[in-house]
């Protein structure tokens, strides 16, 4: 989560102690139950793999909270992300997608997200198990105050398979937030309820 790149951990009202970036903003109850039930979390769907990819790809330059409260406008631009459906979007789908003020309109971006599809449609190798494989045989996850990477040396050689494989607009800064967002590496900061969770 490049947005909140110190790792602090903060209890919210109902007590619980979570990482600070969701306790902060302890009312904005989607991402609060992002932080919960989704960030971190191992095991998605192929259509959630695609869409934290996507989403991320759109973050680059700009702050998660921005892309994230556009979720529901990115589905319904991108059919949900199901993969096989955007890969056969073409032109005339950039096009309208270009007018909707709902996403975030950049043409490199949303061209992306159709290369990436069609990647995943036609690749052997599930996108997860492309991230999974280069994940850290051991992850520290953050101590309070300690500083969250950015990149690592897997989400560097992940940039380069999945570039390898096709994929576009992914560097080792979107291959790590990638690898945050489903999973890979558990970052939510010691102390945190969820990472406590997933590390059981």
């Amino acid at each position: 989560m490049s947005d909140w790149a110190s790792g602090t951990a903060s209890t919210g009202s109902d007590t619980r102690s979570r990482c600070a970036w969701a306790t902060a903003r302890e009312r904005d109850e989607a991402l609060l139950a992002y932080h919960d039930h989704e960030w971190g979390t191992p095991g998605g769907s192929e259509r959630a793999v695609f869409e934290a990819l996507t989403l991320g790809i759109f973050q680059a330059g700009l702050g998660w909270l921005t892309v994230f409260h556009k979720r529901a406008a990115f589905r319904a631009a991108f059919h949900d992300f199901d993969p096989a459906r955007v890969a056969q979007m073409d032109d005339a789908d950039v096009a309208v997608l270009l007018e909707d003020p709902g996403i975030i309109r950049n043409e490199a971006k949303i061209r992306s997200a159709l290369r990436n599809a069609a990647v995943m449609a036609t690749s052997e190798f599930a996108l997860a198990d492309l991230a999974n494989d280069a994940g850290p045989r051991e992850h520290q996850r953050p101590s309070p105050g300690a500083a969250v990477p950015s990149h690592t040396p897997e989400s560097e050689a992940l940039s380069r398979r999945l570039k390898a494989e096709g994929y576009v607009f992914i560097g080792p800064t979107s291959a790590y937030a990638f690898m945050q967002a489903i999973g890979v590496v558990n970052d939510h900061v010691v102390g945190c309820f969820r990472g406590d969770e997933l590390e059981r």
